[in-house]
């Protein structure tokens, strides 16, 4: 199994979310239980059960991401990443139907509401990797087989 990439970018957009879950919203919720708690019979108290889920949920997620944060690796970028298509660039392509896109190639961790990411597993980016500008590669998925040609590679420095 190869290690867990990420940008530095991505890395720090972690680490805020920790820091916003632990200390805001998990207060936050955390007094709310504490109140519904103050009110008795638990059993039958839906503010109780729904914040004691939501504090399971919160916690839940900050062992992941801190799992994360401590087990991804940071790729920072370096000189010899120029012109090649490499993990952490930017590069616009074009397929053989006329369609433009403009991607970054980013770990997993990274994809959650970014639309132009993509996953370095991805096949498209698979195809991609290691090559320059100019190029042409074949992707084949399940839908569809397509020429992409890179166009340009961009690197955040």
């Amino acid at each position: 199994m190869r290690t867990p990439m990420i940008t530095p970018e991505g890395m720090e957009k972690l680490k805020k979310e920790v820091e916003h879950l632990w200390r805001v919203e998990r207060p936050d919720v955390t007094s709310k239980v504490q109140w519904a708690a103050s009110l008795g019979d638990r059993s039958e108290n839906a503010d109780y059960h729904y914040n004691k889920k939501r504090l399971r949920e919160i916690d839940r997620r900050i062992r992941y991401l801190r799992k994360c944060i401590d087990d991804f690796k940071v790729v920072r970028y370096h000189p010899h990443q120029e012109g090649k298509v490499m993990f952490g660039c930017w590069v616009e392509i074009e397929n053989n139907r006329g369609l433009k896109k403009r991607l970054r190639i980013v770990g997993y961790e990274e994809l959650i509401g970014m639309k132009d990411y993509i996953s370095i597993d991805s096949p498209v980016a698979q195809a991609l990797l290691n090559k320059k500008e100019g190029d042409e590669v074949v992707v084949k998925t399940e839908a569809a087989t397509l020429t992409w040609k890179i166009h340009k590679i961009e690197y955040e420095k």
